[in-house]
């Protein structure tokens, strides 16, 4: 996406010359006011009146001088404006002097993160899900943070937006959060939070995370370009239905879940027997009928699929009636 944003061409002095400088006129300024006064008592009135104006106003100019020292750290940027006209970006790391005309507005692209409550959501098939996120976040272009999103209304306080960063970092991190909201609510409205029935191989909330991950990146993305801001990573970190179907849900689970298990249980049972009477058929154990073969099949049955510990009944008759 194109960007207005370029870097500070202005006069950038260092900002040690430019303090020993300040320093010296703020001295020489201050004894030329001392000896005008001096020679203001003396019999050239006139004389020592226009020095002592000329020093005055040498003094105002220094103190404006000071007002253009700026320090800045690693990750720190100041944006410029010359009488309301952006300016250029200022991104060197250090202590410099510029012209203090110019506007300066501190911001700070350091990662920064975004720990969303979680948020009651319809899935794609109706049911109320509660869906939370964690966004890792940092400012890209510093036009598009300060000049196309009201930051100075969001602020808490509007004034103090030029020179507290901190307002400023808040006011784009409320921004982000309305963002991250309305992504995280279109993204969970377009899947499901879970295949119930096993039999779609669509993706859904909770077997899908890496896709579905990707997909929230990508519409954060598209919606946080407009504030400059680039989405490091973001990730679903909460997902489960609305405490108002959970019981409900968790029950349809356990239900399923002993279905599945059952089966399970039923197919081993199935393969056990009739390994059992191949076993006595191939090995000449012991003959049996139809009626004997169904008993036997029965009581195995019973014994390998009951929940409960089977009781052993002694036979101590025969075969043959």
């Amino acid at each position: 996406m194109e960007t207005k944003e370029f870097d500070f061409r202005g006069l950038a002095l260092n900002g040690f010359l430019m303090l020993f400088v300040n320093f010296a006129v703020l001295v020489l300024t201050i004894v030329g006011i001392v000896l005008s006064i001096i020679q203001l008592d003396a019999s050239d009135g006139a004389q020592g009146g226009w020095w002592l104006g000329s020093c005055a106003l040498l003094l105002i100019i220094n103190i404006i001088m000071w007002c253009g020292h700026m320090e800045l750290e690693p990750n720190e940027a100041r944006v410029t404006t010359w009488f309301g006209k952006y300016s250029g970006t200022f991104s060197k790391t250090g202590f410099y002097w510029i012209n203090p005309f110019y506007g300066t507005k501190k911001v700070s692209l350091r990662a920064r993160n975004l720990d969303a409550e979680p948020i009651k959501v319809n899935d794609k098939t109706g049911n109320p899900v509660m869906i939370g996120l964690v966004l890792v976040w940092k400012l890209k272009d510093t036009y598009k943070a300060l000049f196309e999103v009201d930051t100075q209304t969001m602020a808490a306080a509007p004034n103090t937006v030029g020179s507290d960063t901190k307002g400023l970092m808040k006011a784009l991190e409320q921004f982000v959060r309305v963002q991250s909201d309305a992504a995280l609510r279109q993204v969970a409205g377009e899947y499901a939070y879970d295949d119930e029935d096993n039999k779609s191989d669509e993706p859904t909330l909770r077997s899908s995370a890496d896709e579905i991950n990707e997909q929230l990146e990508q519409k954060l993305d598209e919606r946080l370009a407009l504030a400059g801001i680039e989405v490091v990573e973001a990730r679903i970190n909460y997902l489960a239905y609305a405490p108002e179907i959970a019981a409900v849900m968790l029950r349809r689970q356990q239900a399923s879940a002993i279905i599945t298990a059952r089966e399970k249980i039923v197919e081993g049972a199935v393969s056990m027997v009739k390994m059992a009477l191949d076993k006595l058929s191939n090995e000449n154990v012991v003959e049996l009928d139809d009626d004997k073969k169904a008993a036997m099949v029965s009581n195995l049955l019973v014994v390998l699929c009951g929940d409960d510990s089977a009781q052993p009944v002694v036979n101590t008759g025969t075969l043959n009636h």
